[in-house]
């Protein structure tokens, strides 16, 4: 079954093409990383997915359902930037998006919320930045989505609270839905992708499963990522 249908989706923002011509699937219990350099169109991909803008050409459907209100509850978008209120405490947090969310399982927050060692008495403004993501991680990971999307979630955190995260994101990953990874980290996230897909100018370059590209290539994907994006 495929979680993800994108098909010939293109985004332009005025004169700018910033997504052309994507074509993707992705079966339910995959891992895609998602990659490319700044500016190749990855995190327009995603928002386009969590239904935050519209494409321009072409349809996105999640489980059958295109992309829109109903959806919503489909999703679990991490973006790349933080979203939570400074003067928030963690429990509150946890509170706000049980509210929110249907299928938000309180007791995977909590879970994952002492894995990662945060207090939930603790505000957003006194957290690190590796703690907030660590937090805003958590979040994400803790609703019952068929599609989980993580944009960078690796970003400005050091090698110890990146190794956490990347424990995090395996513990919380549901087999029944799907994920889609940003990074520009390849060597980092490598061992969490079951498929690839290279984005360059906001076009495929390369789409293929992570194992069969390694084997075709006898490279790592980050050897594999240099040698695309290096012309």
């Amino acid at each position: 079954m495929n979680i993800l249908e994108a098909n010939s989706v293109s985004k332009n923002y005025l004169s700018k093409r910033a997504l052309v011509d994507v074509n993707l699937t992705l079966e339910k219990g995959k891992i895609l990383g998602l990659l490319g350099p700044n500016g190749s169109g990855k995190t327009t991909f995603l928002k386009l997915l969590a239904g935050l803008i519209h494409p321009s050409k072409g349809s996105i459907e999640i489980c059958g359902t295109e992309v829109g209100y109903l959806t919503k509850e489909m999703v679990s978008y991490l973006p790349d930037s933080d979203f939570l209120y400074p003067w928030m405490k963690i429990s509150k947090v946890k509170n706000i998006y049980a509210t929110f969310f249907k299928d938000f399982n309180m007791a995977k927050f909590d879970e994952l919320l002492t894995f990662m060692k945060l207090d939930p008495n603790s505000t957003v403004k006194s957290l690190s930045k590796g703690m907030k993501e660590k937090l805003a991680l958590t979040l994400t990971l803790s609703r019952e989505a068929k599609l989980i999307v993580l944009d960078e979630p690796l970003n400005g955190v050091d090698p110890v609270a990146r190794e956490e995260i990347l424990t995090a994101i395996m513990k919380g990953f549901n087999y029944e839905s799907s994920m889609i990874i940003t990074s520009h980290l390849i060597n980092e996230v490598e061992s969490l992708l079951d498929e690839v897909c290279f984005l360059k100018q906001g076009k495929i370059v390369l789409r293929s499963g992570a194992d069969q590209l390694r084997e075709e290539k006898n490279m790592s994907l980050d050897e594999i990522y240099r040698e695309v994006f290096s012309c």
